[in-house]
């Protein structure tokens, strides 16, 4: 037998996972309902991702060594990576995803450019998943109905994921990010050369943070807030665009763009023969809402998992098999969520305790400690001493934070 596998979704998530199983030699189906789709993204990636992915210099729009912290109160917190070697990516997800969908295709993932409808679910743990969707290589919109038949389906379709409805995944909370892509001057783009900023306060993110990030020839500036606040995200934007509107002076909006960011995995990941990976699975972080590179990493392990249960495509993985993924994934990266989790929940509650916030990036060390944890996605230990430092200062911040709140 040859395990057939359908991936729903070819973003950063579903083109890894396509990448995997390809390469492994299992027969993969990728869809994707928009070939020259750019998610809506601040689209910035950690240095790890770089390599571990294999990713060519041409992606990388612009390297940012330079971060810019700004409190409700307009404090400005200045934040450097000091190794020339070290760097965030600033990408176009439209560039990124193309690039990561044509190398899986290359390395033997049947690309289909369709839109997923439905997905049947077979009554016994061998038969087959059934998937209908509308085949639009004809160019038209409509596309023609057709159906495929696997053993085994990745759902990576998003926030709005139609393979998690189907496997009644369960609902997550989720927040509404909101960008516009402005086109700057020479001289105005020039000050974001290498520099991205931050911008916290209740004028331009009730729950999260606002910014201002380079890309090829234009900055991305956007916000976000939790769906219960997304009414008002439109006055947010407004909030952001008035606190940098002597930087952005002269510039012209390309692009609005807007999307849903998930704020909590769902309560079911696997089903049977069914994994979510990426947002689909609710992967974004807390406090920093980073997804891309969480998103490719968990479709790597999940398809991984599948070629080892699979025993080289001759055995068809159970849903006990592609659990392990979520073991797996759980234990490396369980750690990391919980304390982003804590971060947003302690320091975004109020401006008093984002202006705790931006004086605590003040501290070398913590920003020290930030940036390696951020490059290469690891919970560094620091020295005792330096973590007693960070401690006392977070402590102290917050406890002048608490002072001037109402």
């Amino acid at each position: 037998m040859v395990l057939r596998v359908a991936v729903v979704g070819s973003g950063p998530a579903g083109s890894s996972a396509a990448e995997t199983l390809a390469s492994a030699g299992i027969e993969t189906y990728l869809f994707e309902r928009k070939l020259d789709n750019a998610k809506p993204c601040g689209g910035a990636i950690p240095l790890c991702m770089v390599s571990e992915f294999d990713l060519p210099p041409h992606i990388i729009d612009r390297r940012v060594r330079k971060m810019k912290m700004i409190s409700p109160s307009n404090v400005e917190v200045d934040i450097n990576i000091e190794k020339e070697d070290e760097y965030i990516g600033m990408c176009r997800r439209e560039i990124l995803d193309g690039f990561m969908r044509d190398r899986a295709a290359s390395l033997g993932a049947n690309l289909i450019n369709g839109t997923v409808y439905q997905l049947d679910i077979p009554t016994n743990n061998t038969a087959p998943y059934t998937l209908h969707y509308a085949d639009h290589s004809d160019g038209s919109a409509e596309g023609i109905m057709k159906s495929l038949q696997v053993d085994l389906v990745i759902g990576a379709d998003g926030a709005n994921s139609r393979i998690a409805k189907a496997i009644d995944a369960g609902d997550y909370n989720y927040a509404i990010a909101f960008q516009e892509r402005i086109r700057l001057p020479a001289d105005k783009m020039a000050y974001y050369e290498d520099l991205a900023e931050m911008y916290v306060g209740n004028d331009v993110s009730t729950d999260f943070y606002a910014w201002v990030f380079p890309k090829y020839d234009h900055v991305a500036v956007g916000t976000g807030t939790m769906k219960v606040h997304k009414a008002t995200i439109k006055q947010l934007q407004a909030g952001i665009r008035a606190r940098a509107a002597r930087k952005l002076e002269g510039g012209e909006i390309i692009k609005v763009e807007a999307h849903p960011i998930p704020e909590h995995p769902r309560p079911r990941r696997v089903v049977g023969r069914v994994a979510l990976v990426g947002d689909a699975a609710g992967t974004v972080t807390k406090s920093s809402g980073e997804g891309i590179y969480f998103a490719a990493k968990s479709a790597r392990m999940c398809a991984e998992t599948i070629v080892e249960f699979s025993q080289g495509g001759t055995r068809i993985p159970t849903e006990a098999d592609l659990k392990v993924y979520l073991k797996r994934w759980d234990k490396k990266y369980g750690i990391t969520y919980k304390v982003l989790d804590i971060l947003q929940t302690v320091f975004y509650r109020s401006d008093a305790t984002r202006e705790a916030f931006v004086e605590m990036c003040a501290d070398k060390d913590v920003q020290k400690l930030t940036f390696d944890s951020y490059l290469y996605k690891t919970v560094v230990p620091a020295n005792p001493l330096i973590q007693m430092k960070i401690t006392a200062k977070t402590i102290g911040s917050l406890l002048r934070g608490s002072a001037l709140a109402p």
